[in-house]
């Protein structure tokens, strides 16, 4: 029977090649010089983590800017209903949420597309006969923002391009970036309420273009598209053969002169993944419960983009249990006046801030009708002395400490965002100081020119 030895010649630290011999029963048989590994430190961050990039963040976190010490903050930056406690959740929703952890019953792992149960209760919440859904078509997540990011991440390839709105929600542009996935932006236009300019949006399709994404209602514009327009983004996916990803976290949050149409009704052909979640109609974002619904009537997505959405699943393996065990009493308990009294105090402060602001030369809002926020166009040439509504938004917060995110954070510059959801004699002292600041800084036309020509 042969033995081996291998003998390794190395050079110390001084050479990575090694000379290696192989002896067997006595006799030595060269292998010659082979590659050695020095090994080294060498940890680096992810293509990935290089590629993700929320613009909100990288705008905010470079406004270094301080608010005028004499006056109290009031921030209208954040989509974050629960921050001045003017705005609690039901007691049913509390109450469901402690029943379900004192059972004892949601401490381990469900299905990590949620359990059954869950399913079944959401598609009952959800379904309609316009738009039926049954449990299977029903995939639980952690929170919407993880609906949209499996969605995007089942229907979209490194290389393909999705069309997303401008101004919108910058998630989904992060998103996208991070998983090499291009991003088109199609415009939505002030004048008409925020309504999708339909020719642009269509023009950007190609060979490429995985899916489009409708936000309705809308952040940050606080616009809700009709039925009429819904049908109209129907017929350009259908024509052009590109399925939505229906962003419809605000759906039902609309304002009692308007009428909220969740876009898999409207649609007989155009397969649609809607995303939606507990966090803004229910008042809980930190729950971290969201949804997709899958409405494939047609069935042009099939068993593959089900499957695929299951096997993404799988990577967290679903969203939290105890959540899951109060869902179905959350939405079937929750009393209608909830929601409500909810939408009456968001219309009273739309109301109160669009006329404010209406009223402040330089300063142009557009009128909401849901969701919680209001887009301000400003008058740029009757504010020469600032350069872009980033300046603008810094000096209101030094000079009146409020704090109102610049539109450039949704690709829309020289518009500012307001979050509608603060107490009223909040939204009514910022509006006041807006227009304190506006009144400092505005020019008239000849003004403008006159200092436009010093500079």
């Amino acid at each position: 029977m042969d033995s081996y030895l291998i003998q390794v010649n190395g050079h110390g630290d001084r050479s990575p090649m090694l000379d290696v011999h192989l002896k067997t029963n006595g006799n030595s048989i060269s292998l010659g010089k082979v590659k050695g590994r020095k090994p080294r430190w060498a940890v680096r961050a992810s293509e990935m983590s290089k590629k993700t990039f929320n613009p909100v963040r990288a705008i905010v976190d470079s406004m270094k800017v301080e608010p005028n010490p004499k006056k109290a903050m009031i921030s209208l930056s954040l989509g974050d209903p629960t921050v001045f406690g003017n705005l609690p959740t039901n007691d049913e929703v509390t109450r469901a949420m402690k029943e379900a952890l004192d059972s004892g019953r949601y401490n381990g792992y469900a299905p990590s597309v949620g359990y059954q149960s869950c399913r079944e209760a959401v598609a009952a919440y959800y379904s309609c006969p316009q738009a039926p859904l049954e449990a299977q078509d029903v995939i639980l997540t952690s929170g919407c923002s993880q609906a949209i990011e499996l969605a995007l991440a089942v229907l979209a390839n490194p290389g393909q391009n999705i069309l997303v709105p401008r101004p919108g929600f910058s998630l989904y542009k992060t998103l996208a970036l991070s998983m090499g996935i291009e991003v088109k932006l199609y415009n939505l236009l002030p004048e008409k309420a925020w309504e999708i300019d339909l020719e642009h949006l269509e023009s950007l399709v190609d060979e490429k273009t995985a899916c489009l994404i409708v936000n309705n209602p809308s952040n940050p514009c606080g616009s809700v598209f009709s039925k009429s327009h819904l049908q109209k983004i129907l017929a350009v996916a259908s024509r052009q053969c590109v399925p939505i990803l229906a962003d419809e976290i605000y759906g039902d949050m609309v304002f009692a002169d308007c009428k909220y149409e969740p876009i898999a009704t409207l649609s007989t052909n155009v397969p649609i993944l809607s995303c939606g979640g507990l966090a803004k109609r229910w008042l809980v974002p930190g729950w971290r419960m969201g949804w997709i619904l899958i409405h494939d009537r047609r069935d042009i997505f099939g068993n593959e983009i089900r499957d695929g959405l299951l096997r993404l699943s799988q990577r967290i393996l679903g969203p939290c249990t105890i959540v899951q065990g109060a869902l179905e009493r959350i939405l079937h308990r929750t009393p209608p006046e909830f929601y409500h009294n909810t939408l009456s105090i968001l219309k009273s402060n739309a109301d109160l801030c669009y006329a404010a602001l209406s009223a402040i030369p330089g300063l142009q809002p557009v009128r909401p009708a849901g969701a919680m926020y209001l887009m301000v166009e400003i008058e740029m040439e009757h504010f020469p002395e600032f350069e872009n509504d980033v300046e603008f938004t810094e000096r209101l917060i030094s000079e009146q400490s409020v704090f109102c995110l610049p539109a450039t954070c949704f690709e829309y510059p020289n518009f500012f965002r307001v979050v509608i959801t603060v107490p009223e004699e909040m939204i009514l002292e910022a509006c006041s100081r807006i227009q304190e600041f506006c009144e400092m800084h505005y020019q008239g036309a000849e003004g403008a020119q006159d200092l436009e020509c010093d500079k």
